[in-house]
């Protein structure tokens, strides 16, 4: 029978819902599936070493988590469109001898996103960090036809450096779509939105006229509480969503809701981004239904 040896290289993550998901999917696969945490706080932040390591002792592949998203790519042989583009890997594969990146945490929003907060207005959409897990949230963003999206980061140079890649790679893809006579007309048809940085300062002005707020730095995490931002630029008719969740409910999350907002948790991202993986993992194709139940309770 094959086994499956996978786990979750990042810091703080005694708390991830990450083996319980995966290894309660793969037992309904009949599946022999052990996945275990290898936290950077305890085993030191050497990324590359414990990927070595992990290949070593015969990983199957790995999930990467806050703040090794992008620390990870230099120490792997290949990636995948996606996660080139992204310069942000949360899943990697070990083929043989090659460690290959995947990034499945886009599709994991872009399918949380359409299924939480069906019809929300996408006009202009406002989203704090530009890391790994914002490059991942700001492209679904502009797949799933955001016209403007603006970025803010307290780094306002990994804000526009995360702009222009998206930029460039939605120029890519408008290009091949119209170069592509054949295409389903329908599969695309929303005009290509644009990505732009903006400072903090610029925040309570941008989120006055905003239809959307998303939120992806760690603030909010068990072991990162607070608020992003000052609660007094929350406003009724904002829709809010938070990808953190560890807490589900966070501190964002209560105030907008408090206020009548439309909210969207990080519970159905980080499902639909463990099932993408354990697709990549496994080659079964799990039941996101039943995953999103099993996180429902585990929560």
């Amino acid at each position: 029978m094959t086994s499956y040896l996978t786990g979750l290289i990042g810091s703080g993550i005694g708390p991830s819902l990450s083996p319980p998901l995966h290894e309660r999917e793969a037992a309904h696969h009949g599946l022999r599936y052990v996945y275990r945490l290898l936290d950077t706080d305890r085993l030191g932040d050497d990324v590359g070493e414990l990927l070595r390591t992990a290949r070593r002792f015969g990983y199957n592949g790995l999930n990467i988590t806050h703040p090794c998203k992008q620390a990870v790519i230099p120490h792997l042989d290949e990636l995948s469109p996606d996660a080139a583009m992204l310069g942000a890997v949360n899943t990697v594969v070990f083929d043989g001898e090659r460690a290959v990146g995947h990034n499945t945490d886009w599709t994991g929003f872009a399918e949380s996103f359409t299924r939480g907060l069906p019809g929300a207005a996408t006009r202009h959409v406002v989203q704090l960090g530009a890391g790994g897990a914002g490059a991942a949230v700001a492209y679904a963003l502009l797949t799933l036809g955001v016209d403007v999206l603006t970025i803010v980061d307290a780094d306002p140079a990994r804000a526009a450096a995360l702009a222009d890649r998206l930029a460039a790679r939605h120029a890519d893809r408008h290009a091949d779509h119209h170069a592509d006579h054949h295409a389903d007309h329908h599969a695309d048809h929303h005009r290509v939105g644009r990505a732009r940085p903006s400072g903090t300062g610029d925040l309570p002005a941008l989120l006055a006229e905003a239809d959307g707020l998303v939120h992806a730095t760690p603030t909010g995490m068990a072991h990162h509480p607070g608020l992003p931002l000052p609660a007094e630029l929350l406003r009724p008719g904002l829709w809010v969503a938070d990808i953190v969740y560890r807490p589900l409910e966070t501190e964002l999350l209560k105030r907008a809701r408090a206020l009548g907002c439309r909210t969207l948790d990080g519970g159905g991202m980080v499902v639909f981004q463990a099932a993408h993986a354990f697709r990549l993992f496994t080659g079964r194709t799990p039941d996101a239904e039943r995953m999103l139940a099993h996180l429902t309770e585990l929560t």
